[in-house]
């Protein structure tokens, strides 16, 4: 789930794009908590396929439900930029500013598994395990080789500082349609868990 601010009036109509820079990424369940869908004077839930979808449209784990999501892609984020981030007020500040900037295109050899590209018109794919898989609201489809695409470059969706992130070791979950046949991404409980471990 994805929070940005309200985005909807009284009678939940969706009168703005964002409301901050804090673009979140939330699990869908955490503590029991339960609330109606837009309610007046509280955020607008956002909803998302996967994390890739959420990173691609500019959003970043959230530091109180995805903690140790957030953690890792601090720690991903300091690996791929010359400056240390100042806590999340920085995060946000260049992370607002990295999806601002005009797409650009990138070898795509050189993008790492979670980053999202666009091959023309209402075609957005995410690189998956050697291919790229076109996103659809129900599940990934159309799935094809990245060696059988026929390109060399790719223009990218998801902001630079997220693609960093990726490069990194970010460990992104990708929805079961991407991963077929390959090893699930672990869920927020197994992260962690495992993160907790010794």
């Amino acid at each position: 789930m994805g929070n940005r601010g309200i985005l909807h009036d009284e009678n939940k109509r969706i009168i703005r794009a964002s409301r901050n820079t804090m673009w979140l990424i939330c699990r869908l369940e955490f503590k029991g908590r339960k609330r109606p869908l837009m309610s007046p004077g509280t955020y607008t839930e956002l909803f998302f396929l996967d994390e890739a979808v959420a990173l691609a449209a500019g959003h970043r784990p959230c530091g109180e439900c995805r903690r140790a999501q957030y953690r890792a892609f601090i720690e991903a984020v300091n690996g791929g930029v010359e400056t240390r981030l100042d806590g999340p007020r920085d995060l946000d500040r260049r992370l607002n500013d990295s999806r601002r900037a005009p797409r650009t295109a990138a070898p795509l050899a050189d993008l790492p598994d979670g980053v999202f590209i666009t091959l023309g018109d209402d075609d957005f794919r995410v690189i998956w395990n050697g291919a790229l898989h076109r996103w659809s609201p129900e599940g990934y489809i159309d799935s094809m080789a990245t060696a059988d695409a026929g390109i060399e470059t790719a223009i990218v969706v998801t902001p630079s500082l997220s693609v960093a992130a990726l490069r990194y070791g970010y460990p992104i979950e990708v929805h079961q349609s991407a991963r077929v046949g390959t090893k699930p991404a672990p869920s927020d409980s197994e992260t962690d868990a495992r993160r907790a471990s010794p």
